[in-house]
């Protein structure tokens, strides 16, 4: 198959880390050819397609010079076997506007994944409102009365922008309440600006722990993501440690029970994100945590996750 990954830009790519890599990686292993494209380069004219300038590249097995460039046509996204969409957050307009693009693309016979309409349809920290029984205590509001009342009543609270990612903008505010004022002006642009607000989980100190879930059936291990120092957040872009651990009895309940659910809609991969007993977010536009785990478990995550790939092409399309 030809697979083209809209992306970061390659040159950017960590690959003794990057996931979309590890998946190339395994691609290319299997003879499919790759192709690669970031979400400026994907447009539409009335009256044709959806096409991109890609990138038709190979992998060298190099660490530094790691990709080579065979050659870089305008193509229309329907003639791949699969398009990935792999480009980080945040979910800003552009990448709002990407979905769109690729959405029509699918109308024209492209097959995408994660499925754009359903990456609209589940924001990543929002997306834990649809159950409810995994969630530990959480506010979403703009009313910074409201984030007072609740830190009152809970103490210890986790305060969240809902469009960071890595750990950016999370703040801790313990009992004394101690700037939490400050805190919530900051993140809620006085009141202009919804934010999320959690009570703190202290299990957090032995990690927040990425659960991978392929094709609606879980990874057998987890990415636990121990915070180092005084730092409250175990994000690896923030510092964190990760440490690859077998799945909790509770950690497999919650992949079972939202697995089905999400690949039923479309998203072949999506990374759990739980601390303690507790869904803190549910990731679907680029989880990672692929390498990590594959190198300190031995389990191939890549190959599970190219084997759900191929097992999804294979069966029709449902719209």
């Amino acid at each position: 198959m030809n697979l083209l990954f809209v992306a970061d830009p390659l040159e950017a790519f960590k690959t003794y880390k990057d996931t979309t890599f590890s998946m190339m990686r395994e691609a290319q292993r299997r003879g499919h050819r790759i192709a690669a494209c970031e979400p400026r380069h994907l447009s539409w004219r009335s009256g044709g397609v959806v096409q991109a300038r890609v990138r038709e590249i190979t992998l060298t097995g190099g660490e530094d010079d790691w990709f080579r460039e065979n050659a870089t046509p305008v193509r229309p996204l329907k003639e791949f076997g699969a398009v990935l969409m792999r480009k980080d957050p945040p979910f800003d307009s552009e990448y709002f506007y990407a979905t769109h693009l690729l959405e029509q693309a699918e109308r024209e016979g492209a097959r995408v994944f994660n499925r754009p309409a359903s990456l609209r349809d589940h924001p990543e920290k929002l997306a834990v409102m649809e159950f409810p029984r995994f969630v530990s205590p959480t506010l979403v509001t703009r009313d910074p009365e409201e984030v007072r009342r609740f830190h009152a009543e809970h103490g210890d609270v986790i305060l969240k922008p809902l469009d960071g990612m890595g750990g950016m903008g999370i703040f801790r505010v313990k009992t004394d309440g101690l700037n939490l004022g400050s805190i919530t002006e900051t993140l809620n642009n006085a009141g202009a600006t919804t934010i999320m607000v959690q009570r703190f989980v202290p299990e957090i100190a032995a990690g927040d722990k990425r659960v991978l879930v392929i094709g609606g059936k879980p990874v057998p291990f987890s990415l636990a993501r121990i915070p180092q120092g005084s730092e409250v957040r175990g994000n690896l872009a923030a510092g964190g440690k990760g440490v690859a651990q077998p799945l909790t009895p509770r950690d497999h309940e919650i992949a079972q029970a939202l697995g089905p659910v999400l690949a039923a809609r479309g998203l072949l991969l999506v990374g759990l994100d739980v601390i303690g007993d507790w869904l803190t977010e549910i990731n679907v536009t680029s989880p990672t945590c692929f390498q990590e785990i594959t190198q300190q478990a031995g389990f191939d995550v890549p190959a599970m996750f190219i084997d759900a790939l191929e097992a999804a092409l294979a069966q029709p399309v449902s719209r």
